[in-house]
């Protein structure tokens, strides 16, 4: 991914302003050969936020319920990308009623009339595809009752931009972005009259990017959850669209399909939730499941990693691991320092998790959340297993640097359950010292015992660590072990301060307990969570000290409390009010 401020993305955007003005000289598409089965997933509750004028994009919310979305003026180019691709029509679908419909059909011809002549920041390849996607999977929602001169315009716009997809799409971004390009073309190119010439193209392009973008493992090159998701829907629906209008799908189509999947459960938590690593959310409530049920694929991750995670589950009991070398390049470009971190989910509830991406807070919060610090991991005197590097003006161009490079694992059965070992070198350039971790789930999963190691192995690591020592005038390297809270986790320092118990909205008491001679605390932390107006406050256990030998150990363990039920009737769930 280049500069976004650089010549060759600046030439891009040019000439993808070019290509949309001369695309809409073109008067094609008069109406539809065939739709494909609307397969997009919509949220009922923003959708009703939406019909009241309470408009939430990127973290920013409006109240204007007198003013179409295209009125409102935000100062984040996020938020016009969220409005720009249509994925709000999957939400006030979700709803369909009349006010709903109203809302959806006059924001849409809205659009027509604002950018339909090529205007705007929506016409580039993958909030083209995006938008086509969406317009065609609800388009009987939208021409309900509309006059024959704007079913023509909606029918026109729409060839409108499939021209000027098949002329750009080559311009994405590699991955997710060309993956929504791609699924755009071919979803129009088969549901619209003479838009069919762009599918074979379009099904030939697919092709190849599963074959360079999906690995063995079934994983992407930013090992994002989220956005494997979001590569797996699409793939899914593209599929199901070619097979209904007769066509097959390529080999390597269906075998991406075939090695996503598995890797998506080895990344689902107990609550359906995915993993919240490298920038990458739990998902829409539901899609995850969806997804996998559309998919009609069974099978489960072989043992060993899944797209660089390691998974750990028995019982009501799920614990996921990030158990390889950050993202490199410009696929880490939004990568975290989060090697060896975990989190962990009983039944329906998160226990521990990560601060997760605080990308729709500013620079600020984004940088943050990528530190090490903001994982459920160990930090040494504060610093981050990798570094965040400048590729280029902007903070979008910011790389992983200075990142751990082995990253050796082991599965295994313990005595009582399953034990996952891993170990990372992002430590000893700067401190000498390598970070080793063992986590033992039992096999009710009502315990996890844990260990993290310190450890200088060599002598040239050694002599790292010894004039680091020299530098803090032989005090140690200080480290902090964290382990972040979900915000619905009712934490108290309990026994004297040995020990913290976690109440759970389920009922669940889990205690959380250190094994050494190591100061635990109860801090502040934060919960960084999508489309939410700003951060959630929650907490964090903190075990400290200092390294002051070549080998240091740190263990705890987590726990259920003894009275605690085997199974707990768990079905209330809080609606969520993203506008807190």
């Amino acid at each position: 991914m280049s500069n976004p401020e650089g010549f060759s993305a600046r030439w891009a955007r040019f000439m993808h302003r070019v290509h949309a003005r001369l695309s809409t000289r073109a008067r094609p598409a008069t109406g539809f050969t065939s739709m494909p089965e609307p397969r997009t997933i919509g949220s009922f509750a923003r959708g009703r936020q939406l019909v009241a004028g309470n408009y939430l994009f990127a973290g920013h919310l409006v109240t204007a319920p007198e003013l179409s979305v295209w009125d409102v003026k935000v100062a984040d180019p996020v938020y016009g990308q969220e409005l720009q691709g249509f994925a709000w029509l999957d939400d006030l679908a979700a709803v369909g009623d009349a006010a709903a419909r109203d809302k959806g059909q006059d924001w849409v011809w809205h659009w027509i009339d604002r950018y339909g002549r090529g205007q705007g920041e929506g016409w580039t390849p993958d909030l083209t595809g995006r938008r086509l996607i969406r317009w065609i999977n609800h388009a009987l929602f939208l021409l309900r009752g509309r006059e024959s001169a704007q079913s023509e315009a909606f029918y026109r716009s729409l060839g409108q931009q499939t021209i000027f997809l098949s002329r750009r799409w080559q311009k994405s971004a590699s991955g997710l972005p060309r993956f929504e390009a791609l699924a755009g073309l071919i979803y129009a190119g088969l549901a619209l009259e003479g838009m069919d010439t762009h599918v074979a193209p379009a099904v030939k392009a697919l092709d190849r990017e599963c074959r360079s973008q999906v690995d063995d493992q079934g994983g992407i090159p930013t090992r994002n959850p989220e956005e494997l998701l979001e590569v797996f829907t699409l793939l899914t629906w593209v599929a199901a669209a070619l097979s209904e209008a007769g066509q097959t799908p390529t080999s390597a189509h269906v075998e991406a399909i075939e090695r996503i999947a598995p890797t998506l459960r080895t990344l689902r938590h107990s609550d359906g939730g995915l993993a919240r690593f490298h920038g990458g959310g739990r998902g829409i409530e539901g899609r995850l499941d969806h997804a996998l049920a559309e998919s009609q694929i069974k099978t489960s991750a072989p043992d060993g990693l899944s797209m660089g995670y390691a998974r750990l589950s028995a019982g009501r009991t799920s614990v996921i691991v990030d158990a390889s070398p950050p993202p490199k390049g410009a696929a880490s470009l939004n990568a975290h320092a989060s090697t060896l971190a975990f989190e962990l989910t009983s039944g329906r509830r998160p226990v521990l998790v990560n601060c997760g991406s605080g990308v729709s807070f500013g620079e600020d919060w984004r940088r943050a959340g990528r530190a090490t610090p903001s994982h459920s991991t160990l930090s040494l005197n504060g610093f981050s297993s990798a570094r965040l590097g400048e590729g280029g003006r902007g903070w979008r161009d910011e790389q992983l640097v200075d990142a751990p490079t082995e990253v050796p694992i082991q599965m295994s059965q313990a005595p009582d359950g399953l034990r996952f070992q891993g170990g990372h070198n992002g430590y000893v350039r700067t401190h000498g010292l390598t970070h080793a971790r063992t986590l033992e789930l039992t096999f009710d999963g009502r315990g996890m015992v844990g260990e993290d190691l310190l450890v200088a192995l060599d002598d040239p690591a050694k002599r790292i660590f010894d004039k680091t020592m020299d530098a803090n005038s032989l005090q140690g390297v200080p480290y902090e072990v964290r382990f972040h809270l979900h915000p619905e986790v009712d934490a108290a320092v309990d026994m004297g301060g040995a020990a913290v118990s976690l109440a759970l909205k389920s009922g669940e008491i889990w205690i959380f307990r250190q094994g050494g001679d190591v100061q635990i605390t109860l801090e502040p932390s934060v919960f960084l969570e999508k489309n939410r107006l700003k951060p959630r406050a929650t907490k964090q256990i903190v075990l400290s000290g200092a390294a002051i030998e070549y080998a240091t150990r740190i263990r705890w363990s987590l726990a259920k409390a003894q009275d605690s039920a085997v199974a707990i009737r768990d079905l209330s769930r809080d609606d969520l009010d993203m506008t807190n």
